[in-house]
């Protein structure tokens, strides 16, 4: 089936620019894929350029339009690249703990108990179920996943994120020593197998339809000081053959980073611990980044590695305030978001997206220079910069030709919304170019602000509808 959208479109295809596009139409293909944006006077004209460039006709093109919402836009499908599936349950505890303390008390817990017992099953299923579904009725259609070292369990976390629909890197920890909570571990051999099995649970989802870029394993060492040499190496290895990305933590916290140079005194910084070990790469994910030291600056771009900022989480158990802008614009960082659950208190990319321009102003009080972040780039980090941190540019991140359909519907004028929007913000369809995308850019600034998962009225993934809320 073939299917026309008509409506408004806004995203970010360069990082500090808004792109509006107007009245446009867009062709999506049966497997997904868009096969033009394009300003057509009307739909007999938009259809007609559907015919003569596909075997379909009329009747088999599927038109959706949202222009009829007359407060309303479609932009990218949120990627959020750091996010513990596990620790849902325990979001907003914890506020008075450091990280350490954090995981000590409350994180690994609850993490052990999801094991492959039957309980620990049925808990699993349950929290991962409403992880998934929470963030795709929050407009996340691509996400980076932790789960548990428990391997059973991660494998069952694909299965559900596969029926979902959701687009997911599936990360089973791995990690080798434990001491403030000896249980929570596996052995290096065990961590090398389950690894390996579980890139052979994904294959056989492949097999199904669901390709690596649906679902993907991801090699996911917990962080340095729970890895000992041997496992970070051999998951080097295991990266490397099966080329898998990557996803770890990296200099969060002050205490965590003397941590790891007490344990790892032969490199220089924390970000070459993993480097050592081949696990820094250009499908590396570098979660948090908060208190990174030039040499790690220099490092990461070099090896292309691109940086998960997570500023609910980092403001919530006081790890500090990464400063993102220079990160951007003078370091030549890719850095995309991460809600970072539970450590953050965020569900959604864009209640992190608000977190990161606030995080930003406060930084802006303390400074000579300006380390504000604006929209644009609060935009781009949600989508073209986490579709980089994924290696799916190609892919995902903007609405254009030739990408895949993963797009949010949005409606600032639905039902129970938190947003009022007035009359003089309000398009009623005969203004000018200029002034209806002055108009979307007023109602872009309101929903990023004040709005929430109610104006994601609709979410596609791979050009099917995953969520409607209509």
């Amino acid at each position: 089936m073939y299917t026309l959208y008509h409506g408004n479109i806004v995203h970010t295809p360069k990082l500090g620019d808004i792109e509006i596009l107007t009245n446009q139409y867009v062709g999506v293909d049966a497997n997904g894929t868009i096969e033009f944006v394009k300003l057509a006077p009307d739909l007999q004209l938009a259809l007609e350029f559907v015919t003569s460039h596909n075997e379909v006709s009329d009747r088999e093109i599927t038109v959706i339009e949202t222009s009829d919402r007359k407060a309303s836009f479609l932009v990218p499908g949120f990627i959020d690249t750091h996010i513990h599936a596990s620790q849902y349950p325990n979001i907003g505890i914890g506020s008075d703990l450091p990280l350490l303390d954090w995981l000590n008390n409350h994180t690994f817990e609850l993490e052990s108990r999801l094991n492959g017992f039957k309980k620990g099953m049925a808990l699993a299923k349950e929290i991962y179920t409403k992880v998934v579904d929470r963030t795709l009725t929050n407009g996340t259609t691509c996400a980076s996943y932790f789960t548990t070292v428990d391997n059973e369990t991660t494998k069952l976390f694909a299965d559900i994120v596969a029926e979902k629909g959701q687009r997911a890197f599936v990360g089973k920890v791995c990690m080798d020593c434990n001491d403030s909570y000896p249980t929570y571990k596996e052995s290096m051999e065990e961590n090398v197998s389950n690894m390996r099995d579980l890139v052979e649970h994904c294959r056989h989802l492949e097999q199904k339809g669901y390709d690596r870029t649906l679902i993907c394993p991801i090699i996911t060492p917990r962080f340095a000081p729970l890895c000992l040499r041997e496992l970070m190496e051999e998951l080097g290895e295991l990266a490397k053959r099966y080329d898998l990305p990557i996803q770890t933590h990296v200099s969060e916290n002050k205490a965590e980073i003397a941590w790891v140079r007490s344990l790892f005194p032969d490199c220089a910084n924390y970000t070459s611990v993993y480097d050592k070990f081949g696990l820094l790469n250009e499908k590396t994910i570098l979660a948090h980044g908060v208190h990174l030291e030039a040499d790690e600056k220099t490092l990461i771009r070099a090896k292309n590695s691109s940086v998960a900022h997570c500023p609910s989480s980092n403001s919530f158990i006081t790890s500090g305030e990464a400063p993102v802008k220079k990160y951007l614009y003078e370091d030549g960082l890719n850095v995309s978001l991460g809600t970072d659950l539970a450590g953050g208190v965020e569900q959604s990319i864009l209640g992190v997206a608000r977190s990161l321009v606030m995080v930003s102003h406060h930084l802006a009080m303390d400074s000579e220079n300006d380390p504000k972040i604006g929209i644009a780039e609060a935009l781009y980090m949600a989508t073209v910069g986490g579709a980089k941190a994924c290696n799916l540019s190609n892919i995902v991140g903007t609405i254009e030709p030739g990408k895949k359909f993963d797009a949010q519907l949005i409606d600032l004028d639905v039902k129970g919304t938190n947003v009022d929007v007035f009359d003089i913000h309000r398009p009623h369809g005969n203004e000018s170019t200029a002034e209806l995308e002055k108009k979307l850019l007023t109602l872009l600034y309101k929903w990023v602000f004040t709005g929430d998962d109610r104006n994601c009225v609709k979410v596609w993934c791979n050009g099917k509808l995953v969520v409607d809320k209509t």
